[in-house]
Protein backbone atom coordinates (compact mmCIF):
# COMPACT_ATOMS: atom_id res chain seq x y z
CA UNK A 1 0.00 0.00 0.00
CA UNK A 2 3.10 2.48 0.55
CA UNK A 3 4.74 2.91 -2.16
CA UNK A 4 8.88 4.54 -1.91
CA UNK A 5 10.81 5.82 -4.44
CA UNK A 6 14.75 6.60 -3.44
CA UNK A 7 16.41 9.02 -5.38
CA UNK A 8 19.48 11.43 -5.10
CA UNK A 9 22.52 8.70 -5.17
CA UNK A 10 25.64 9.22 -6.99
CA UNK A 11 29.66 9.75 -7.07
CA UNK A 12 31.08 11.74 -4.53
CA UNK A 13 34.27 12.11 -3.30
CA UNK A 14 35.40 11.96 0.27
CA UNK A 15 34.38 14.47 2.35
CA UNK A 16 31.54 15.49 0.68
CA UNK A 17 27.87 15.26 1.02
CA UNK A 18 24.65 13.98 -0.80
CA UNK A 19 20.98 14.41 0.46
CA UNK A 20 19.07 11.33 -0.52
CA UNK A 21 15.02 11.74 -0.61
CA UNK A 22 12.75 8.99 -0.33
CA UNK A 23 9.02 9.79 -1.77
CA UNK A 24 6.10 8.08 -0.56
CA UNK A 25 2.61 7.56 -1.86
CA UNK A 26 0.86 7.57 1.76
CA UNK A 27 1.00 10.62 4.10
CA UNK A 28 3.81 10.48 6.22
CA UNK A 29 1.34 10.88 9.09
CA UNK A 30 -0.01 7.61 8.49
CA UNK A 31 3.47 6.07 8.90
CA UNK A 32 4.91 4.88 11.99
CA UNK A 33 8.34 5.28 11.39
CA UNK A 34 10.82 5.41 8.41
CA UNK A 35 14.35 4.18 8.18
CA UNK A 36 17.36 4.30 5.84
CA UNK A 37 18.90 1.13 5.48
CA UNK A 38 22.18 0.15 3.34
CA UNK A 39 23.42 -2.70 1.53
CA UNK A 40 27.74 -3.08 -0.01
CA UNK A 41 28.64 -5.97 -2.30
CA UNK A 42 28.37 -9.03 -0.75
CA UNK A 43 27.42 -7.50 2.73
CA UNK A 44 24.04 -7.74 4.96
CA UNK A 45 21.74 -4.99 4.39
CA UNK A 46 22.59 -2.94 7.76
CA UNK A 47 20.34 -0.28 9.10
CA UNK A 48 21.54 3.39 8.78
CA UNK A 49 18.45 5.70 10.41
CA UNK A 50 15.54 5.89 11.82
CA UNK A 51 12.37 8.29 12.05
CA UNK A 52 9.17 7.95 14.18
CA UNK A 53 6.22 9.63 13.70
CA UNK A 54 7.03 11.88 17.02
CA UNK A 55 10.11 12.92 15.37
CA UNK A 56 12.92 10.58 17.15
CA UNK A 57 15.60 9.69 15.54
CA UNK A 58 18.22 7.10 15.74
CA UNK A 59 21.81 6.40 14.12
CA UNK A 60 23.79 3.60 13.66
CA UNK A 61 27.35 4.58 15.44
CA UNK A 62 28.79 4.57 11.74
CA UNK A 63 27.37 7.83 10.87
CA UNK A 64 26.31 9.17 13.95
CA UNK A 65 27.50 12.63 13.43
CA UNK A 66 27.67 12.77 9.97
CA UNK A 67 24.17 11.69 8.75
CA UNK A 68 20.89 13.41 9.55
CA UNK A 69 17.29 12.05 9.01
CA UNK A 70 14.32 14.53 7.72
CA UNK A 71 11.00 14.82 6.86
CA UNK A 72 9.17 17.22 4.86
CA UNK A 73 5.61 15.95 5.62
CA UNK A 74 4.28 18.53 3.02
CA UNK A 75 6.04 16.68 0.15
CA UNK A 76 5.72 12.97 1.90
CA UNK A 77 9.16 12.56 1.86
CA UNK A 78 11.81 11.38 3.75
CA UNK A 79 15.54 12.88 3.62
CA UNK A 80 18.93 11.17 4.62
CA UNK A 81 21.54 14.29 4.57
CA UNK A 82 24.65 13.02 4.31
CA UNK A 83 28.02 14.34 5.14
CA UNK A 84 31.63 13.84 5.36
CA UNK A 85 31.28 10.65 2.88
CA UNK A 86 34.13 7.63 3.37
CA UNK A 87 34.46 5.33 1.05
CA UNK A 88 33.18 2.67 3.57
CA UNK A 89 29.88 4.68 3.42
CA UNK A 90 29.42 3.03 -0.31
CA UNK A 91 26.32 0.89 -0.56
CA UNK A 92 23.12 0.85 -2.25
CA UNK A 93 20.65 2.95 0.15
CA UNK A 94 17.51 1.79 1.17
CA UNK A 95 14.54 3.67 2.85
CA UNK A 96 11.80 1.49 4.60
CA UNK A 97 8.43 2.33 6.19
CA UNK A 98 6.39 0.68 9.08
CA UNK A 99 2.82 2.01 8.13
CA UNK A 100 0.41 1.89 11.49
CA UNK A 101 -1.91 0.01 9.50
CA UNK A 102 0.10 -3.14 8.21
CA UNK A 103 2.49 -5.79 10.19
CA UNK A 104 5.02 -5.38 7.10
CA UNK A 105 7.51 -3.18 6.19
CA UNK A 106 7.46 -1.41 2.38
CA UNK A 107 10.78 -1.18 1.06
CA UNK A 108 12.02 1.10 -1.65
CA UNK A 109 14.22 0.12 -4.82
CA UNK A 110 17.28 1.62 -3.95
CA UNK A 111 19.57 4.27 -4.76
CA UNK A 112 23.61 3.89 -5.00
CA UNK A 113 25.73 5.69 -3.46
CA UNK A 114 29.44 5.56 -4.39
CA UNK A 115 31.84 7.51 -2.49
CA UNK A 116 35.66 7.40 -4.36
CA UNK A 117 37.92 9.97 -5.25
Amino acid sequence: QVQLVESGGGLVQPGGSLRLSCATSRSIFSIKSMGWYRQAPGKQREWVATLTSGGSTNYADSVKGRFTISRDNAKNTVYLQMNSLKPEDTAVYYCKADPYYSASPYWGQGTQVTVSS
